[in-house]
């Protein structure tokens, strides 16, 4: 029997194996859901994607479930908290931008849904592209570069071209596993529990 073939990129770490075959390219619908990587490919900046994976469960718990009614009320205590919590990236900056992003997602998700608008920059629909290597998956793409102006005029940070193409990704916005991957074609779908 022959071994699965996945993108290179998750390499044979268990934890970006599973992530890889479960998560990464399957199309998120739920609002929440998409809040919450969004927050974290903010967090990732600078850093290797496993970082973060291996911290997710801290995170989730520092930041209240990513319940952003929650998040958003948060003031100084909260964020003097989550600068004391070993368990994530400790950066003031991006903790910060959680907060008013909590704020931004509440403003767009009261007035037109936040899934509708994170999927209107790909028209609704993944976007199928079939590279044939790493080397030809591209960082950015027009698509990206709208949604990063977007969200950064909405008042979202950490959101540039780069992190919201890999957010796009992750997402299902854009299907980039290479044309071998297994976990290329039709688009999987998760049920709206995530």
């Amino acid at each position: 029997m022959s071994e699965l073939v996945r993108c290179g990129w998750c390499g044979t770490d268990p934890l970006y194996v599973a992530y890889h075959d479960t998560e990464w390219g399957v199309p998120e619908y739920d609002s929440r859901a998409l809040w919450e990587k969004l927050v974290l490919d903010g967090f990732q900046a600078g850093l290797s994607w496993i970082t973060i994976l291996r911290k997710r469960d801290s995170f989730r718990d520092c930041f209240e479930g990513f319940d952003p009614e929650r998040v958003a009320r948060w003031g100084e205590p909260e964020i003097a908290r989550a600068l004391q919590n070993p368990g994530i990236i400790r950066h003031r900056g991006k903790i910060e931008a959680a907060v008013t992003g909590a704020r931004a997602y509440l403003e767009i998700e009261g007035a037109e849904g936040f899934s509708p608008f994170i999927w209107s920059f790909v028209g609704g629909s993944p976007i199928q592209n079939a590279p044939a290597s790493l080397s030809d998956v591209p960082t950015k793409s027009p698509e990206s570069e709208a949604m990063a102006k977007a969200l950064k005029k909405r008042g979202f940070k950490f959101c540039g071209p780069v992190i919201t193409y890999a957010f796009m990704q992750a997402c299902g916005l854009i299907n980039d596993h290479v044309a071998d991957c297994h976990c290329h074609g039709p688009v999987r779908a998760l049920s709206p529990a995530g």
